[in-house]
């Protein structure tokens, strides 16, 4: 039987130019670089791996890379997708050092999730050098965007639509300490808005306040939010959730505010829907409406996500746990996660889909690490996968 070992020295070289490459969003940080130059980095490590690659750039400076082993044809094509945008570096000494220590690297964007798009190079690279042909192709998908929009892999599901780009199984590699997720969170951002009237300070029978207005809307939300939490929920993500995130109302000190906006994040789990989580908000609304007509509000959303689900004995998600259990001699975790992720998209375009990645800790956060051999035994059940998955 053959024996897949990754490279670790390798790996962490491929790691290391990964995180010493800002590749921060510019929608998050205005003036950020985006995914340009990572674009390069990726796409030589990709080569080296002896992958064809293909750029795709669904907006201008925004470019994704797809790596393609090729196989024989006769076979299924799984795509393995990892993002290599992150989030901001404020409160970061050295965001960009690539340091090695105690089996760790740290670094910004060195466990969410470089560390996965390195252990996917690795995984097509000892598929290559193995000389084993599969029968199917399998991708690695270094996307843009995730943090914000995931226009990289909204992008490569479109193409998938449109016929210019093939693959029938993906795995997201997305962090999870080597678990198996097969569930996570989506979210809906709603924003609501009340209406007052200006007027001076003083002239109290003319002004209404917008922001007062807006108060009751709070005051009822507070208590959907407690209904909410005390639902039985998902039975690996537990109950929805929902918070109050930017509210802005007013004109001046002395002024009645004709204004009131209320942004709020409604988390979802599966089976809710966008139209679910409408209806509840519209029917808070409806009922303040019913106790004072004279109060204008209205809600609209501006974007959404659907949660993901799939199943352990699903055909890819059970490849990842045969292959987990042979590279680390166990069964993995069959997991729920918080966080939302491109898996949401992919499942609901119909590519059977699951979640696996290293172990490492701060996402988002100041200090930002990821365990070495994760990505190690990662890279090995990836290209594990693709012998059972893709056919040889």
């Amino acid at each position: 039987m053959m024996t897949l070992s990754a490279d670790s020295r390798h790996l962490t070289a491929v790691l290391a130019d990964l995180v010493s490459t800002n590749s921060v969003n510019p929608t998050l940080v205005p003036g950020a670089p985006g995914e340009t130059t990572i674009a390069r980095v990726a796409t030589h490590h990709m080569l080296n791996a002896g992958l064809l690659v293909e750029r795709y750039e669904p907006e201008a400076g925004r470019p994704s890379v797809v790596g393609r082993l090729r196989g024989t044809g006769d076979g299924p094509t799984l795509m393995l997708n990892a993002h290599y945008d992150t989030v901001g570096v404020e409160g970061m000494q050295t965001p960009f050092t690539a340091r090695v220590e105690d089996g760790r690297m740290y670094g910004r964007g060195a466990y969410d999730m470089k560390g996965a798009l390195a252990a996917c190079v690795e995984a097509t690279r000892l598929l290559h050098t193995s000389g084993v042909r599969l029968s199917g192709d399998v991708l690695v998908a270094a996307v843009a965007d995730e943090e914000y929009a995931s226009l990289g892999t909204a992008d490569l599901v479109a193409r998938r639509q449109r016929g210019e780009l093939d693959f029938d199984a993906a795995i997201v590699t997305e962090p999870t300490s080597l678990d198996l997720c097969v569930a996570h969170r989506g979210f809906t951002w709603i924003e609501i808005t009340t209406k007052g009237r200006a007027a001076h300070g003083s002239r109290y029978r003319v002004g209404v306040d917008a922001n007062l207005r807006m108060g009751r809307v709070l005051h009822r939300l507070e208590a959907l939010i407690e209904e909410l939490q005390s639902r039985p929920g998902h039975p690996l993500l537990g109950p929805p959730s929902m918070h109050a995130a930017l509210l802005e109302g007013g004109i001046g000190i002395s002024t009645y505010s004709p204004h009131c906006t209320l942004r709020i994040e409604r988390r979802t789990v599966p089976p809710e829907s966008r139209e679910s989580v409408e209806r509840e908000i519209s029917s808070v609304l409806d009922e303040l409406r019913a106790e004072d007509p004279s109060l204008e509000v209205q809600s609209s959303t501006f974007f959404h996500r659907e949660p993901f689900e799939t199943t352990p004995d699903a055909p890819i998600a059970a490849c990842v746990s045969r292959a987990t259990s042979k590279v680390l001699g166990r069964e993995p975790a069959v997991i729920g996660d918080s966080p939302w992720m491109d898996s949401a998209l992919t499942q609901a375009a119909g590519v059977d889909t699951v979640v696996i990645g290293p172990h490492g800790a701060g996402a988002h956060a100041d200090e930002e690490w990821v365990d070495l051999d994760s990505c190690a035994r990662l890279a090995e059940v990836l290209a594990e996968t693709a012998l059972d998955y893709c056919g040889s």
